[in-house]
C-alpha cells in the first residue's frame, strides 16, 4: 500500500485545525486564526514520527503529550485543563463519526483513492463530513454549556412546607403581574405545590397565543442561599421539556444570581 505523506499531512493538519476552531469556539477562547494554524502545524507535523517502530503504550504516552502541546501552544496555561478535555471530546465525536461512515459505507482506503465495493470514493467526502460533523458539534455544545451554566436548586416555602426544584433561568420569561410588576417563576404542569395563598391572575404572551395563568406568592424562595419574598409562582399550562427542569425563573434574577 502507498503512503502519500503530503495527503497525510494536510489531511491531518485539516482536522488538527477544525478541531481546534471547535474548542475556541466552544470556549470562547477568542484566539486568533495564526495561533490556531501554529497548533494544527504542529500537530500535523509530528504525525511523521508515528511512522517510527512504537509499541502501543508509547504510542499513547506520545499522543497524549502531543495533544497537551497542541493545545498550549494555541490557547496557553491558563484553561489548559479544559481546553484539553474539550479537545478530546470533539476528537472522539469527529472520530466515532468517521469510524461510522467506514463501517456503514465498508471504506477501504488505497493510497489516495477511497473505494467502496469496487467503487470510487472522491476524498473529498471525509474531509466535507468533518466541518458538517465540527458545526453539529459545536451547536450541541453551545445549547448544553448555555442550559448547565444557568440550573439552579431552589427552594420554595409554602405554608411551612418546602419543596426543592431543579430551575432554569431563562432570560425568555419576562412575566410580570400588571400592578405590582413582580416577577413570575413558572412551575411546570406536572408538579403540584398545594397551598391557601391569594390568586393572582397574570395575563402572558407567547408565539402569538395570549392566555392567563394563575399565580400566587410563595412565602419566601431560595436560590443559591439568597432569599426572594417579592416573586410569583405561576403553573405552566404546558410541560417544561428543557433538561428535566421543574420551573423556570424569571430574567429578572439574572442580574442577582
Amino acid at each position: 500500500m502507498k503512503i502519500y505523506v503530503d495527503l497525510v499531512l494536510s489531511l491531518n493538519f485539516f482536522i488538527d485545525f477544525l478541531i481546534l476552531y471547535g474548542v475556541n469556539k466552544t470556549l470562547k477562547e477568542n484566539r486568533k486564526i495564526i495561533n490556531l494554524l501554529k497548533g494544527a502545524l504542529f500537530g500535523s507535523l509530528t504525525v511523521l514520527i508515528l511512522f517510527l517502530k512504537l509499541n502501543k503504550i508509547e504510542i499513547i504516552i506520545y499522543k497524549i503529550v502531543i495533544s497537551i502541546l497542541i493545545n498550549l501552544i494555541t490557547f496557553g496555561f491558563k484553561n489548559i485543563k479544559k481546553d484539553i478535555i474539550y479537545f478530546y471530546l470533539i476528537s472522539i465525536i469527529i472520530g466515532g463519526s468517521l469510524y461510522l461512515i467506514d463501517i456503514n459505507n465498508k471504506i477501504e482506503i488505497n493510497g489516495l483513492i477511497y473505494t467502496n465495493n469496487g467503487r470510487s470514493l472522491n476524498k473529498l467526502v471525509i474531509i466535507i463530513s468533518i466541518p458538517l460533523i465540527i458545526l453539529e458539534t459545536l451547536k450541541e455544545l453551545k445549547s448544553n454549556k448555555y442550559i448547565n451554566s444557568n440550573i439552579y436548586q431552589v427552594k420554595i416555602f409554602i405554608d411551612k412546607k418546602t419543596y426543592s426544584l431543579k430551575a432554569l433561568l431563562d432570560t425568555g420569561n419576562n412575566l410580570k403581574d400588571p400592578i405590582m410588576k413582580r416577577p413570575v417563576l413558572i412551575i411546570n404542569n406536572t408538579y403540584n405545590i398545594n397551598n391557601n395563598k391569594k390568586i393572582v391572575y397574570v395575563p402572558y404572551k407567547a408565539l402569538n397565543t395570549t392566555g392567563i395563568i394563575k399565580c400566587f406568592r410563595p412565602d419566601k424562595i431560595e436560590i443559591n442561599n439568597k432569599v426572594f419574598k417579592n416573586i410569583l409562582i405561576g403553573q405552566s399550562n404546558d410541560s417544561l421539556n428543557i433538561n428535566n427542569v421543574d420551573c423556570i425563573l424569571p430574567s429578572k434574577l439574572k442580574e442577582e444570581l
